[in-house]
Order: C-alpha cells, then sequence, then structure tokens
C-alpha cells in the first residue's frame, strides 16, 4: 500500500471519499428523513434576509442566516429564525443546532433562547467557534 498527499483534489476525488463515507454509513442512517428549506424576508422585489437549513430526523441544523444592512436592527432575523423554528416543529423537530463564530451571531442565538454546548478557540485562527443547541418543544 502506498499513502500519496493531494493539495489540490479534485471535485472527483473529493466525491469519490465523501461516497466511500455515505456507503459506510448508509445502513446506519438509512431512512432518516432529510430535507432543506429556506425562509426568506422579501422587500419588494429583493431579498433582504434569508435562513437556509437541513430538518434531519427530528433536528434542525442551521446553515446560514443573513439579514441585509438596511434591515438590520428590526427585528428581521428573529421574525425568520421564529419562522423557520415553527415549519420545523411542523415536521417534526425537536431540537435544533447553530454554529456561529465569535465576530457573528453567537448573542442573537442566545438571546432567541440558544445555549452554547461548545466553543473550539483559536478557531480557524484568531476567532472562536460555538456550537449553540435549542429544544423547539416543551418536554
Amino acid at each position: 500500500m502506498e499513502y500519496k498527499l493531494d493539495i489540490e483534489p479534485s471535485d472527483s476525488d473529493i466525491n469519490e471519499v465523501r461516497g466511500g463515507l455515505i456507503q459506510h454509513n448508509t445502513p446506519f442512517l438509512q431512512g432518516i428523513p432529510k430535507s432543506q428549506v429556506g425562509y426568506y424576508a422579501i422587500e419588494g422585489e429583493s431579498k433582504v434576509g434569508g435562513v437556509i437549513a437541513d430538518i434531519w430526523g427530528n433536528w434542525l441544523l442551521i446553515k446560514f442566516l443573513w439579514v441585509d444592512e438596511s434591515v438590520r436592527g428590526k427585528a428581521v432575523g428573529s421574525e425568520l429564525l421564529q419562522l423557520l423554528e415553527s415549519h420545523a416543529v411542523s415536521e417534526g423537530c425537536k431540537s435544533a443546532l447553530v454554529d456561529t463564530l465569535s465576530f457573528q451571531a453567537k448573542p442573537f442565538y442566545e438571546k432567541q433562547g440558544y445555549k452554547c454546548q461548545m466553543v473550539l478557540e483559536n478557531y480557524p485562527m484568531d476567532s472562536s467557534l460555538s456550537f449553540l443547541t435549542k429544544s423547539l418543544v416543551e418536554e
């Protein structure tokens, strides 16, 4: 056997490795529903905010939340998040997960009821990466 370093893997190489991992994981994760969802704030003809997430099993996995500077401070982000969470609950989600860099939105998520579970310091260099979760249903 030999080992080869590739400092510029092609899309094909990446997909081959990812495909192998998916094949390995499938027996363990088979049948767990997964979908993508987006909610948008629209003013006139333009998006001024949006949130993109995955619903995987009973988890809402928030990937991106953005609010245009022109409407920041007007509760657009809070409204988008609440709408998304309500939709997720209607799809059977019980919990939500988001990660955010220290210069992004940790205080925003904490105001929305998210609790920090873990922080990676010095990520990727001088920032930190926080992982926050929230229960979407009363227990």
